[in-house]
């Protein structure tokens, strides 16, 4: 097969050096100081609506402490969800991986507000009714229009963010954990009703009302066009479907898709899509998978391994089935590069970004260093590819083969006991002058940054893409 390849030519040239950044940390700034400025607006028109000044009593507190609990967890929750909306501003800015984390850290102070509001206002409400907080709870759902939806919505939040925490995530399949998160959205769709009809801060006030309206519009717009609309839309209108597959290992395969116009999309080595199937079983969920080479006008091509069901129902796809492709995302990509020398370091899925990158990154002969970690050199996908590639533009190739020794090491057992970091070093002498590309399952990642921080790699020089959900 790697005969047959035909490798695009690599970028010609590189902006290097730290200054490149600036612009990006300027957008970033600015991204978050409109966060911050909307929770300010918010508690400021609180107070000028008289928060405080209504304060009188013990229910009135529990009132005021309800009203301000819900506006503020309103207004981090619909940044929450834009944070994993996939838009493509926030990706270029932050990267998937960021803006991620980010989104789990929000998951539980957005509850704890949550559910602060709904218990201050029952207890608010039951002071000033002299009832009991469960009596009070059931009067309320009785008469107070959208509290139902609302319970409701509390609910699904629960669930949402539950399902989200480490213990829960390792015990439940990707696709049970993608329908369960899609409940998210009905969570603020279930939540929307009673702050516009019972909202004390809200109903009946043009300047919230008009406040609150855009800030949800602005949030469902990007949803809608960039999850939902525009990738159909751009998919068909291209006519993406499947021209090819091609075994490259035992559990894995090479699957090419083909349409018009496919340099558009704009992506990058490095980068990923999510990938939806066009059939009956597959439609209604996409699959993240990285580029496994440079993408040019003819094909953008993904290497998928055997994981589960559906990659295993993937691999199996005629050509000529319709696929859909959201995106591109991701940063780890060359536009992130601030060294002449660079080491890309991959094991197992880790593999199709850093074979693209190799094809596509500007460099002389010697510039780059390959580190790829397999457990049969025989069986690994995209290492003739790799071999090939080094020996035509002069790069080295690292192939790292066997069961690991050590729990605590990323590499195969041998050399007695050298560490981790002499022996990469030996590989790669200039390692801690380099940009590092380092791609593979989440926990071997890990060890390879420790590793990388103890031979004196500076952050910043780090490029770490999390294959994890």
């Amino acid at each position: 097969m790697t005969a047959q390849m035909q490798f695009v030519e690599p970028n010609k040239r590189v902006r290097l050096g730290a200054k490149k950044f600036a612009k990006i940390q300027r957008g970033q700034d600015i991204v978050e100081g409109f966060a911050w400025l909307s929770a300010v607006a918010i508690v400021a028109m609180f107070l000028i609506d008289g928060g405080v000044k209504s304060i009188t009593d013990i229910a009135t507190f529990f009132s005021a402490l309800s009203r301000v609990a819900a506006l503020v967890a309103t207004d981090l929750l619909l940044i929450h969800t834009l944070l994993v909306a996939r838009v493509p501003w926030i990706d270029r800015l932050y990267g998937h991986d960021r803006a991620t984390h980010t989104h789990k850290k929000l998951g539980k102070p957005v509850l704890y507000l949550v559910i602060l509001h709904f218990v201050a206002e029952v207890i608010g409400f039951a002071l000033a009714d002299k009832k009991n907080v469960i009596d009070e709870y059931f009067t309320m759902l009785k008469t107070l229009p959208d509290m139902l939806t609302a319970t409701a919505g509390l609910v699904l939040m629960i669930v949402v963010v539950v399902t989200s925490l480490e213990f829960a995530r390792r015990k439940l399949s990707y696709e049970f954990w993608y329908i369960v998160h899609l409940l998210g959205y009905a969570a603020i769709l279930a939540a929307v009703p009673h702050q516009f009809s019972t909202g004390s801060d809200i109903a009946g006030k043009p300047v919230q009302t008009f406040y609150w309206v855009s800030l949800y519009l602005f949030v469902l717009g990007n949803i809608l066009w960039f999850r939902v609309l525009a990738p159909f839309v751009m998919s068909y209108a291209r006519g993406l479907k499947i021209s090819k597959v091609v075994p490259e290992s035992s559990d894995s395969v090479s699957i090419y898709v083909g349409g018009k116009n496919l340099k558009s999309f704009g992506s990058q080595s490095g980068q990923f899509f999510m990938l939806r199937v066009m059939n009956a079983k597959q439609w209604w969920r996409p699959h993240p998978f990285s580029l496994s080479a440079a993408p040019n006008a003819q094909r953008i091509r993904f290497t998928i391994a055997r994981r589960g069901d559906d990659t295993a129902m993937i691999q199996k796809l005629k050509p000529g089935t319709r696929v859909v492709l959201e995106g591109p995302y991701g940063i780890f990509t060359e536009d992130r590069r601030t060294r002449e020398k660079v080491t890309l370091i991959a094991a197992g899925i880790g593999a199709p970004p850093i074979r693209a990158l190799a094809e596509s990154m500007a460099a002389r002969p010697g510039d780059i260093n390959i580190i790829y970690r397999v457990r049969n050199e025989a069986d690994a996908p995209l290492i003739a590819e790799l071999g090939e590639l080094a020996r035509r533009r002069g790069f080295k190739l690292n192939v790292l083969e066997g069961q690991r020794g050590d729990p605590k090491s990323w590499m195969p057992a041998g050399n007695g006991n050298v560490p981790d970091q002499a022996r990469l070093v030996e590989m790669a002498p200039w390692v801690s002058e380099s940009d590092v590309f380092v791609c593979g399952p989440a926990a071997w990642t890990r060890q390879v940054v420790k590793t990388l921080h103890r031979v004196g790699t500076p952050e910043n020089q780090i490029h770490a893409e999390e294959f994890a959900w």
